[in-house]
């Protein structure tokens, strides 16, 4: 399997998140990804490959331009306008609300006040890099996707930072732009065939969601942790199904605490059965591992075995698949189980 790799990614390394009300070490950090490429690097059934750069185009297909314009400098304006600092993190959350009765606000000028602007919660430090780091990723989900569309059965694309908390306006939840949209998108629009974004990371991702409720080109079917406990809280409820032109498009499983492999596969059972009768011409899965039995941010109990059935049962719908990776936080564990998931897909 061809897998694509930048080390862009290591100029978005935060020394700490705001979570829980704590600061403390970042769960997504540099090494995440590094723990993956030594082990695929050292599978023989892995090539490694550099991605290719694609401009801002795709990226502005699908967020807010402003939201790649205020990115571009938003680390060099925070220091240069407000103090000295090696991460950059929002103390100000702008809501319309804050403004009833009164005129909607433009976009603010301050580099403090555009922070709030754009974001939406306070674990996703802007460092130095990291918008060279997230340039980075969507040219390796682009890249990937490239790959199956010329003619590669499956790819992998190691994207980092994640990406599909990112709505079309905002960044967060780790991420800075959503990857997996940005490619569904860049399919659909050049191919003008259906394609499915089937997500399987721990965490809803509401961004994905967001951007494509509204499109009946586009599925988005999600297994993840039910949100009247899981984080993003507000988005992957199972009565949430695409309105308008979307309406059917969109299908959510939440999935209780302590799921086993047995259960998420039967979760992914359904999940492929409603891809199926999408009939998309290309997938795209969205791979979080913090489904990990051992994951620190997860209450699942999927194990190895469980990923590597996983990967099989996607390889069952018989599609050209992109797996473009998301979450997963046990170090230890991480490369090895991607490795079993693209295994289960690859191989079996």
């Amino acid at each position: 399997m061809k897998v694509v790799y930048t080390d862009a990614h290591l100029g978005h390394n935060p020394q700490q998140e705001i979570a829980e009300s704590g600061s403390h070490s970042p769960h997504e950090h540099t090494a995440r990804a590094e723990n993956i490429r030594e082990t695929l690097q050292a599978d023989a059934t892995m090539q490694l490959l550099p991605p290719t750069q694609w401009g801002v185009d795709p990226i502005n297909a699908v967020h807010n331009p402003g939201l790649n314009n205020f990115l571009t400098t938003a680390w060099n304006d925070y220091q240069r306008e407000v103090r000295p600092s090696r991460e950059v993190v929002p103390d100000f959350f702008y809501r319309p609300s804050l403004r009833d009765e009164m005129s909607q606000l433009a976009e603010p000028t301050a580099a403090n006040a555009r922070l709030g602007w754009w974001c939406f919660e306070t674990t996703t430090p802007i460092t130095e890099g990291s918008y060279i780091a997230a340039r980075g990723a969507v040219d390796t989900a682009l890249t990937a996707t490239q790959l199956v569309l010329g003619g590669e059965k499956f790819a992998y694309g190691l994207c980092r930072p994640p990406g599909h908390h990112a709505t079309t306006d905002l960044y967060g939840g780790y991420c800075f732009f959503n990857n997996a949209a940005i490619a569904a998108h860049h399919v659909a629009a050049t191919t003008g065939t259906r394609v499915t974004v089937l997500d399987v990371d721990y965490h809803h991702g509401n961004g994905t969601q967001q951007i494509f409720y509204g499109r009946g080109d586009v599925q988005y079917v999600s297994l993840h942790g039910d949100p009247r406990r899981a984080y993003p809280y507000i988005t992957g409820f199972a009565d949430e199904l695409g309105e308008g032109k979307g309406r059917g498009s969109n299908t959510n499983i939440p999935l209780a605490a302590k799921t086993d492999d047995d259960r998420f596969l039967d979760a992914l059972d359904k999940a492929c059965e409603a891809v199926q009768s999408f009939g998309p011409s290309l997938l795209i899965v969205s791979l979080g591992l913090d489904t990990f039995i051992t994951d620190p941010i997860c209450d699942l109990a999927v194990t190895r075995d469980g990923f590597t059935r996983s990967g099989a049962r996607v390889r069952g719908l018989g599609l050209p698949t992109v797996v473009l990776q998301e979450g997963g936080y046990d170090l230890a564990n991480l490369g090895l189980n991607v490795q079993a998931w693209l295994h289960g897909l690859e191989i079996s």
